[in-house]
């Protein structure tokens, strides 16, 4: 399962998503609790880049491990080492395998083998033939052992409502224990999925007291750029923030938002003073760079940057305009110079991007009446 264990590579510049998990690899005898990396591509870090097909070759072998001998020398990632006692493994090759596979079904938003399995029982619930059964069962029993009990989704009933139903009356679960299966444990099951069905449905149609969560519409790239002259129609470019917006400050006028933040970023009046009369956003910059930042500058700075954005979109309305109409879309603001301030092909922060769209909301609050103006 991937849970919050989120991770990438990048092959040829293009991100691959991934996830990990532990895992024990045997080299000389002894064994390494080490992380094992599962990649979209369908590539596994085992100490080193391989197949699902190698990977299973690995297994075989014994370099990955799942059991593990009475007395054999261990350790976890140099922070500490044992020999195993009585040691007893809760997977087997089969099994971190299969496990393996519904990952990488995972990370591409494709059904893995629990999907697969509840498509199977949904045909079955439509259709309720003993054929339909079987394919269910079938499905059901292609779900890792170890992931079975989550298939529902409820830690209450786990999986028995399942295993029941895919057994059918006078049929035998995967667990011994159940016994056999009478016709008030099936009837109970068909109840479970029913009333599952319908709190599913009920879900389905749920709108969220504060909104959807996601933006619904598409994602805006402000590439990186160099605008030295206001034009009529500036689109997307008005927003960024070397765009010749001049905004008036306590009395001090800058040419731009660049301007304006890089000369408050320097203590020296004189340096501020030259930063701030420059003649483009660029040599503002450059004049900036020779000269140290203000103390604790790092810690102001996105404080700095919001009252900036809220004085160049305050004092031009047809600016603002251009932010509102980007609606509710992701902004993702290029800057070559600041990992910080751009999001640069996702390795930098984007906090330009997201002040963007903190100071569009507070415009949208006040022309909905919510904010004063």
């Amino acid at each position: 399962m991937i849970g919050n264990r989120i991770t990438h590579r990048t092959a040829d510049g293009v991100r691959i998503p991934g996830t990990w998990r532990h895992a024990f690899i045997r080299n000389g005898g002894h064994y390494f609790l080490t992380d094992l990396f599962i990649y979209a591509d369908g590539l596994i870090d085992c100490w080193g880049l391989v197949t699902v097909e190698e990977f299973e070759e690995k297994l075989r072998t014994g370099w990955v491990a799942t059991s593990f001998p009475e007395g054999g020398d261990a350790s976890a990632h140099e922070l500490a080492d044992w020999k195993f006692s009585e040691p007893e493994s809760w997977i087997t090759p089969e099994l971190l395998v299969a496990e393996v596979r519904d990952t990488i079904d995972q990370l591409n938003g494709r059904p893995d083998s629990t999907g697969r399995c509840l498509a199977a029982v949904d045909v079955f619930l439509a259709d309720r033939t003993e054929e339909n059964r079987a394919a269910a069962r079938e499905a059901f029993l292609a779900v890792p052992e170890t992931q079975r009990r989550y298939a529902l989704g409820d830690m209450d009933s786990k999986d028995r409502p399942l295993r029941i139903l895919v057994a059918g009356p006078g049929g035998q679960t995967y667990l011994p224990f159940d016994g056999t299966v009478t016709q008030k444990d099936y009837d109970s099951a068909l109840a479970y999925f029913e009333e599952r069905a319908h709190w599913r449905s009920e879900r389905a149609t749920r709108v969220p007291g504060d909104g959807p969560a996601t933006p619904h519409a598409p994602a805006l790239h402000l590439y990186h750029s160099f605008p030295t002259q206001p034009v009529d129609d500036p689109g997307k470019l008005a927003l960024r923030h070397d765009y010749p917006a001049p905004i008036t400050l306590e009395g001090t006028a800058y040419p731009s938002v660049v301007h304006a933040y890089w000369a408050l970023s320097v203590a020296d009046l004189e340096t501020r003073h030259a930063i701030a009369t420059a003649e483009t956003a660029t040599a503002a910059r450059t004049l900036a760079a020779e000269t140290p930042r203000r103390e604790d500058w790092e810690h102001a700075r996105t404080a700095v940057m919001t009252h900036l954005l809220r004085a160049k979109y305050g004092q031009h309305p047809e600016l603002a305009e251009v932010l509102l109409a980007t609606d509710d879309a992701t902004l993702i603001y290029d800057d070559m110079n600041s990992s910080f301030w751009g999001d640069n092909a996702g390795r930098g922060r984007n906090w330009s991007g997201r002040l963007l769209e903190l100071v569009r909301s507070e415009l949208q609050g006040r022309r909905a009446g919510i904010l004063g103006v």
